[in-house]
């Protein structure tokens, strides 16, 4: 039996979850103009999926930077939610941007 699969399926389950909320609290925090950060991750741990030779962790690094590049997408969808009012805004930043 191969389980494999089954725990590259079990790990992206996690991190999309664990993403969420960390995409949330960045566009809290931070604003979208924090994408260069999750941009630079991406590429970085897309590196390391490619250069490890561990078939487990080499997907999971993989996907980590396809859940990085993604949430650089997201970070303005979030944007657009809090304008829209289905989250909150922070109150204590001062350049509210319009969209």
């Amino acid at each position: 039996m191969n389980f494999t699969g089954l725990a590259a399926a079990c790990a992206a389950f996690l991190i999309i979850g664990l993403f969420h909320p960390i995409v949330i609290k960045c566009e809290y925090y931070f604003s979208a103009k924090i994408w260069p950060v999750f941009f630079i991750s991406g590429i970085i741990f897309l590196i390391l999926s490619v250069l490890n030779s561990n078939i487990l962790i080499s997907v999971v690094l993989g996907i980590i930077g396809c859940a990085c590049l993604w949430s650089i997408l997201e970070l303005k969808e979030q944007e657009k939610r809090v304008q829209k009012g289905w989250f909150p805004s922070n109150p204590k930043r001062k350049n509210k941007q319009k969209i």
